[in-house]
This record gives C-alpha cells, structure tokens and sequence, in this order.
C-alpha cells in the first residue's frame, strides 16, 4: 500500500489514524478466525484468515485488505478485544 495513502486513511468509526498491522497481531488474528472467535463489529464472525490489514492508533480495530485497498466499512471493522496474543496499545 502506497505510504502516502495510508497518511489520509482514518478508522469511519473512530476518526483514528490507521496503521499496518505487525505480522504477530496479524497470526493472533488468523488464529482467533481459526478458532472462530474472530468477530466483526456487526457481530458476524470473520471466518477467512487475513493476508494484511490496517489497525487503529489503540490497536482496538483491524480493517483487513483485500487485494491491497482497505475494506474501511464501519461493520466490517474487526474486533480485537480479548485476542489471545493481540497486543493492545
């Protein structure tokens, strides 16, 4: 993804700045999807595993890549809360 499109990229929800996420919270995320506890925040489970996603500032949101464009729609947003081995920020 294009350096300078990830600076003007904010979370709809929460207005944050958005990040890469790191290749650890990335495997703690496809493990979570794994084990079918991975959630959007419509509720609705996030069942496929994640090649890249985008995380807010406090880490408490992921929006996942598709093909390299982010999928920035507020109830596609993951949840990262209660993750083992997430890192919160």
């Amino acid at each position: 993804m294009d350096r300078k499109l990830l600076d003007l990229l904010v979370c709809p929800t929460t207005r944050q700045p958005l990040q890469r996420l790191d290749s650890g919270a990335l495997t703690a995320l496809n493990a979570a999807a794994a084990a079918g506890t991975l959630r959007k925040a419509d509720g609705s489970a996030q069942a496929q595993p994640l090649r890249d996603a985008l995380t807010t500032r406090d880490r408490r949101l992921a929006y996942r890549l598709d093909d390299g464009i982010p999928v920035l729609l507020a109830e596609e947003a993951i949840v990262t809360a209660g993750i083992d081995g997430f890192p919160q920020a």
